[in-house]
């Protein structure tokens, strides 16, 4: 019947607007620091079965195929993309850049363990290494403290970081960085402001030092781009709104059966 042409070709329009609210993310967050983009994952509804596939004919003997219609979509999963972003060279020391797997560790105000690859970082009132933000002073875990008469910052491949004092002959090593992986990246609970939150699908934090077991390494003066590509979500966003129209002309054409049929009757 053409009503059930109404109902299937809604859910066609609310999957494909929800697809879009997702383009228009990743294209709102072109220029955010270590953005992952999403994608939206469709998935087909239940069947409306006339005939089941191998029923048996007036012969007995079992057909080859049936007679199934289907009732529509809907989105069954947004999945983050977790490929490695292009780097932006900004040669400012405390900017650094994860090579490969791994996540920094935070500690939010909440006590809660947070975690970022953004790596804007910056240098609290008390001298310890930060978040890059002006809303919330989250500090790195494990805490860093730079000494104040520093002149020179070097953060090394492996996480180690090194500071230059009038004072000190030598260089000072003041603190280690250290990585956190998971068992699924996409498992982790995405908080806004760059944050991830631990999950039971992502399993708890494995800790490694970088460049060891897996663990990406440390780039220093340059900043992680966001993966998101441009051009290919215009494409998926002209793609998305053709097939909008689509259904939307589906729920037309059903309207206009039903006037026909409704017609028939004077």
């Amino acid at each position: 019947m053409s009503v059930q042409t109404l109902y299937t070709a809604a859910t066609g329009m609310q999957a494909l607007e929800t697809k879009l609210d997702v383009i228009a993310n990743n294209l709102a967050n072109v220029n955010t620091v270590s953005f992952k983009k999403d994608r939206a994952n469709f998935e087909d509804l239940f069947y409306r079965n006339r005939v089941i596939p191998g029923g048996l004919d007036q012969s007995s003997n079992p057909t080859a195929t049936g007679t199934q219609i289907g009732l529509g979509v809907k989105v069954s999963s947004v999945q983050s993309q977790f490929t490695q972003g292009a780097f932006q060279q900004t040669g400012k020391p405390l900017d650094i850049a994860i090579e490969g797997n791994g996540f920094l560790q935070v500690d939010d105000p909440s006590g809660e363990t947070l975690y970022t690859r953004a790596g804007n970082l910056s240098i609290n009132a008390n001298n310890q290494l930060v978040m890059g933000s002006a809303a919330t002073g989250r500090l790195l875990n494990p805490t860093i403290t730079i000494p104040p008469d520093t002149t020179n910052i070097t953060i090394t491949p492996d996480g180690r970081v090194i500071v230059k004092q009038p004072q000190t002959v030598g260089p000072t090593e003041v603190g280690q960085l250290q990585l956190a992986l998971f068992v699924n990246n996409e498992g982790l609970l995405k908080l806004g402001e760059n944050l991830y939150a631990a999950t039971i699908s992502s399993n708890n934090a494995v800790l490694g030092v970088p460049g060891q077991n897996g663990v990406g390494v440390i780039r220093q003066n340059v900043l992680e781009a966001s993966n998101v590509e441009p051009v290919q979500e215009l494409i998926d966003l002209i793609t998305t709104q053709r097939s909008f129209e689509l259904n939307s002309q589906a729920i037309q054409a059903g309207d206009e059966v039903l006037q026909l049929i409704a017609n028939l009757r004077r």
